[in-house]
């Protein structure tokens, strides 16, 4: 990812200890970040109200988000159905923006 210009992040409400094992379970090379309350996932539309087994339920709503070097936005993709084929996505569109500079 660095070769692309890009940082990646995790962040949940889970605890700094629980991301700190479930880093090291997974091999993750990423940071994990604890939100608590969800104030900052609910400002980046990653935690409320979302369908879980046909019921309204309030969440975290597994989504991705590119931040611009200028803090922007500049992709959001405010579901992830597929885990296992979303990183080669992120990856295309990461690919793509490094091709614009």
């Amino acid at each position: 990812m660095k070769r692309l210009g890009a940082i990646v992040l995790g962040i949940s409400k889970d605890s700094i200890a629980s991301h700190k094992k479930f880093a090291e379970k997974f091999n993750l090379p990423f940071v994990l970040l604890s939100d608590p309350k969800a104030d900052v996932m609910k400002k980046y539309q990653a935690f409320g109200k979302k369908m879980m087994y046909g019921k309204t339920v309030e969440g975290t709503i597994r989504s991705t988000l590119v931040i611009g070097s200028k803090g922007n936005v500049i992709k959001h993709w405010p579901t992830v159905k597929k885990a296992d084929q979303h990183p080669q996505e992120v990856l295309a569109f990461l690919r793509e923006q490094a091709g614009k500079d």
